[in-house]
Order: C-alpha cells, then structure tokens, then sequence
C-alpha cells in the first residue's frame, strides 16, 4: 500500500477533495438508512447493527480510504442522533451550521496546535481577536476584557473556580439547586470546601435564601449564578443577585452556556441584564451558537484576571522567546495540544453578522413558543411553563412519572423522537430543547402526534398488564 497522502501543504486539498465526496456521500446515504432522528431498535440492536456494518476495526490488511470512510461513515450517520431533525430535541445539542463545519474541516487539515506560536501563528492571532471581541460583548464598559477558548460549560466553570481560588485561596461557593452539576465538581477536583446549595423553588435562585447564606457564611465567598438552566431554561435574577454579591462583598461567577448568546439578540438581551458585573461569565457556542463540539468561552473583565494560569515549560515558552517577542499561549489553557476552535466561531460570527445571529436566536426562541401554545391548546397534554430561552416542558394531562418515562423511552426505541427529561417540584416532564431554526409549525405538530400516540400505546399496554 502506498504512503497515504497529508491534508496539509499544496497539495492536501487535492487529495482531500475525493475523500470528501466519499464522506459527504456516506453521510447522505446513512440518514437516508436512518430515516429519522435517531436509529430504531435500542442500545443493543444499534451496537449490533454498527459492529455488522463496519467489520473489524484493526484488519491484518488495510481496506483503503475510500472504502473505510464510506463504511464507518455509513455506519456512523445511520446510527446518529442526528440534531439537525427537527424532532431531535431532547438536549443542548445544536445541529451545527454547514459553514461552521466547514471551517472545522480547514482547522483539522492545517491542524495548528495553540501551546506555541510556532505551531499556530495565524491561528493564535486570530484566537486573541475572537476572544478579546467575545470578552467585550459581554464586559463592554472594560477596557481590557479577554476570554479563554474551552472544551465547553464545563471546563469553563472549572476554570472560573480555579482562578477566584488563586485570588482568593479556599472559596466558599454558594449556588442553587438549579446549578449546573459541574460546579459541584469543579469543587471537589479543585480541593474546594462542597458548595453550599440553596432553593430554587421557583426554578431559579431564592434571593432570599441568597441573603442569608451571604449572612451566614465568612469570606471568601464565590456566587455562581445561572443563565439558562438544563432542565427549564431558566435565567436566575442576575440583578438582584449582583446586588447582593456587591453589598455582602463576595465574588460572582454567572454561567451562561446556555444563555450567553441572548446578548446577539436586541430582542432578548434584556434577560441578561447585569452579565457584565460578573467577574467571570461561562459562554458555549455549541449551545445556542450552532458549533460544532466543543466551543467554550470563560470570560473576565480584565486580561491581568488571567495571569495566574501562566505556566512555564521551556520548550514552549522560554524565557528568551518570549522576551525576543514571541506570543506565551501556555496561559491560554489549562490543556497542552488543543484544537484552533476559533476558526469556526470567527467564521460564523463574520459570515453572519449580529443580524444573522439574532435572526436564528430570535426564529429558535419563536419555535418555542409556538410548541408551548400547541401543547396549550390541547387538553389533553400539559405545559409547565412558557419558555425563557428555548426549552420547553409537557406531558400528558393527568399522567404519572412512570408513563412520562415510558413515553420518552418508547419514543427512542422506536426511533421516532429524542425527547429529554426533566422532574421540577411536581414530577417528570418531557422536555424539547428547540435549537434547530430550521424547524417549521408542521415539525412541531407531528411531534405533538408522536407523544400522544405513545401516551396511547403505555395507557392500552399498562391496561393490559393489570
């Protein structure tokens, strides 16, 4: 077998582009296969079927490119939960933008690794601009805000613990029980005391269970608020809760993964009033910014907040080559090797404007709302409550938790609908995240129809077995 050929230099877009057209009609003839959101059948026919497909991985004898990828892509794309269905709607998972992914195939054909300049010179030059611009959208009264590009939400809370945790040593954290669960793990990887959960009967943070726990409480103190919730979608009282922080003299670290990108819209950042008195806000693009994984913001008001995660190995950033001018990215991250994620955003974010941008928050946040009046005007399902963002919660009338959990599994098997779950103070609910702006009134209805013909199918069935 001949050497295979690279992606990178003159000659890799040669060789990708027939590679390409095998991928790309692999990936139309595998959710042609699947015909829906996601396969049918189950964890255990879904693993059989992919292992009947793709054969044995590691062959004694290579089957060439073109042939692996239109195996495995295939297989890959027959067995996808495929979020670019309309009714693919149970999680923060966004059908990325066709554009966003193109750019993330030029970013994995050069492949700059962003710990060194001299792996990365114009990648590391435009991460700075993408996260300096990012960083004054949401601290616009700053004069030097800066942001870090992360693996997602996650990473991004770790980091907002790790750094109020070197200005301040052992911080106490303080968030509500509608926060989300990588903070209570940052703490425990960072060494930090268990944080302090209060109520959010509401489905956001009690100010007033805020005020004593500030009380009660000696400093350091760190407040971690929510901007869109998991389960609801639910922006915690930002104002109010920066008030509080300020008069108690604690520090305030707001995620919004989910919510951040509100501020692209004229429409709806009015949600998100007080973000930027902050000292560190969490962003995810490939939330409710149609990126694809991962593309994770932290945010700080100031560059210098940064400085503490500097770190020194001198074949990346020795001491001379910095001094002779050569840009130190060790700080930039926690990891070593990572991938140029701001090519995709930078793309997206030019290709589309602030106007493109809102457009799809705006269409995203309406679907929403359309479904919550759909399931309003039939009495024979239930809304928990009108969306904040995009997020919606129902089920059937009069139904018990059992059968709600029913519903969404039935739904799944079947391969018909990918429907997420959610229990508040009264129960289970199914809960339809709406990321895809594509989807239409009709998409929503047949949805409506599927539940209720699996409410029916669990209501006979459940009869019979009694």
């Amino acid at each position: 077998m001949p050497t295979p050929p690279l992606a990178g230099g003159t000659a890799g877009p040669t060789h990708l582009r027939p590679l390409l057209d095998t991928v790309l009609a692999a990936l139309h003839d595998g959710a042609t296969r699947r015909g829906g959101p996601l396969p049918a059948g189950g964890p255990d026919t879904t693993t059989l079927e992919l292992h009947e497909r793709t054969g044995p991985l590691i062959p004694d004898h290579g089957t060439g490119a073109h042939h692996a990828l239109r195996t495995l892509v295939t297989a890959l794309a027959e067995g996808a939960a495929d979020p670019a269905h309309p009714h693919c709607a149970a999680h923060l998972h966004t059908p990325p933008l066709a554009l966003a992914a193109a750019a993330d195939l030029a970013a994995s054909a050069l492949n700059p690794s962003m710990d060194s300049w001299d792996q990365a010179p114009a990648a590391s030059a435009l991460e700075a601009a993408l996260t300096t611009a990012l960083a004054a959208e949401i601290y616009p009264q700053t004069r030097n805000p800066d942001a870090l590009v992360t693996t997602g939400g996650t990473e991004a809370n770790q980091l907002a613990l790790l750094l109020a945790r070197e200005r301040h040593g052992p911080v106490q954290t303080i968030c509500a029980a509608n926060a989300h669960h990588s903070i209570t793990r940052a703490a425990w990887l960072l060494g930090l005391p268990r944080p302090v959960v209060i109520p959010a009967p509401t489905g956001v943070m009690d100010t007033d269970a805020l005020r004593e726990a500030l009380t009660r409480h000696d400093g350091p103190l760190l407040v971690t608020a929510t901007a869109g919730t998991t389960d609801t979608g639910r922006i915690d009282p930002l104002t109010d809760i920066a008030d509080l922080t300020t008069t108690h003299n604690a520090e305030l670290h707001i995620d919004a993964a989910y919510g951040g990108p509100l501020l692209f819209s004229p429409t709806h950042r009015h949600a998100l009033r007080s973000l930027h008195r902050a000292h560190s806000v969490t962003l995810d693009l490939h939330k409710l910014g149609w990126q694809p994984a991962s593309a994770g913001i932290l945010a700080v008001p100031d560059h210098h907040d940064l400085d503490v995660l500097h770190h020194h190995a001198p074949y990346l950033n020795a001491d001379d080559d910095t001094d002779a001018g050569l840009p130190d990215l060790l700080g930039r991250s926690l990891r070593t090797t990572r991938r140029p994620d701001a090519l995709k955003i930078a793309v997206t974010l030019q290709a589309l404007g602030r106007d493109g941008l809102a457009d799809l928050i705006d269409r995203t946040i309406a679907a929403a709302h359309h479904l919550a009046d759909l399931v309003d005007d039939n009495p024979g399902l239930q809304l928990y409550e009108r969306p904040t963002i995009s997020t919606v919660l129902f089920r059937p009338t009069h139904t018990d938790d059992t059968t709600v959990a029913t519903i969404r599994r039935t739904l799944l098997t079947r391969g018909h609908a990918v429907l997420g779950r959610a229990r508040t103070h009264n129960g289970l609910w199914l809960k339809a995240t709406l990321l895809n702006p594509h989807t239409t009134p009709d998409d929503l209805r047949r949805l409506l129809t599927l539940v209720t013909h699996a409410h029916a199918d669990a209501t006979t069935e459940g009869s019979t077995l009694r």
